[in-house]
């Protein structure tokens, strides 16, 4: 009753200012939710693998390192047809101004690879903990699809992945071993909603997916920011949080943004972008 007091209420307002046709459609937690915690605690820009292994070379064809305006790898992407890589919102505040795609080791990368873009960042993004955590990046001319760069398919419908189902993440995050211009990936197993809630008491956000961490040493602390977590040969998530510092030993459940949820909002941004 309160919480649709308060709704009512805004609205009011909204109306009295004249906004009421242009209300964000960002859903009643992203207008009063704020995140319980210093966003300090969270890990998120910077990544890394540990216990990862090296990627095949014909394996994961459709990742993206994104890149800042002095070329240095800021964050993960993925490409999901000729014109677009969708990423963590977050990475937003390194500034991207490019991506690289077609290969798998960052120290070997010609001109033909390197695509300027431009960002398109979800409006209801805000902080990491608050949801809305994705960003799609137009790329400035239509990727030249190869043997070594093909586009990741997208879930057709909303979904909700089984619990412990295996999916794996990718980055060129550091590595306890190995050279992080390699790319590395790891299996991680999916984690109940009701359970991560618990493992994230009034800070798990809307629309994400939780995987590895949580008594495991696999997860996206494994991976990088921005990166697919990738179920059935899907791209399901994208990297957004974990808790920062729990990369050997973590104790809470990884955070993905789910991609599912948000099909009608990538859909339109490749019309709008």
């Amino acid at each position: 009753m309160k919480h649709a007091l308060h709704r009512i209420l805004l609205l009011q307002l909204l109306t009295t200012l004249g906004l009421q046709g242009n209300v964000p459609t960002c859903g009643y937690l992203s207008i009063f939710y704020k995140c319980s915690i210093n966003s300090s605690f969270f890990s998120a820009l910077g990544s890394e693998i540990i216990n990862g292994e090296k990627v095949p070379d014909k394996k994961m064809l459709f990742m993206a390192s994104v890149q800042n305006s002095r070329n240095k790898h800021i964050c993960g992407g993925f490409l999901i047809n000729k014109d677009f890589v969708v990423t963590a919102a977050h990475c937003d505040v390194g500034n991207p101004t490019s991506v690289v795609l077609g290969t798998h080791n960052l120290k070997n990368i010609d001109d033909t690879m390197r695509y300027s873009v431009k960002r398109c960042k979800h409006r209801c993004y805000d902080k990491v903990c608050e949801g809305s955590d994705i960003m799609l990046l137009k790329l400035s001319k239509k990727a030249q699809l190869n043997q070594r760069l093909q586009p990741i398919s997208l879930p057709e419908t909303e979904t909700r992945i089984a619990n412990r189902e295996t999916c794996s993440v990718a980055g060129w995050g550091l590595t306890s071993v190995g050279d992080p211009d390699e790319l590395q990936m790891v299996n991680v197993p999916i984690v109940d909603l009701d359970v991560c809630k618990n493992e994230w008491p009034n800070m798990l956000p809307e629309k994400v997916i939780c995987a590895g961490g949580y008594g495991t040493n696999k997860g996206f602390c494994q991976g990088d920011s921005g990166g697919p977590l990738v179920c059935n040969g899907k791209a399901a998530g994208v990297v957004s949080y974990n808790w920062d510092n729990n990369c050997r030993y973590p104790n809470r459940p990884n955070v993905y943004t789910d991609v599912s949820k948000f099909l009608p909002w990538i859909r339109k941004m490749m019309k709008d972008c």
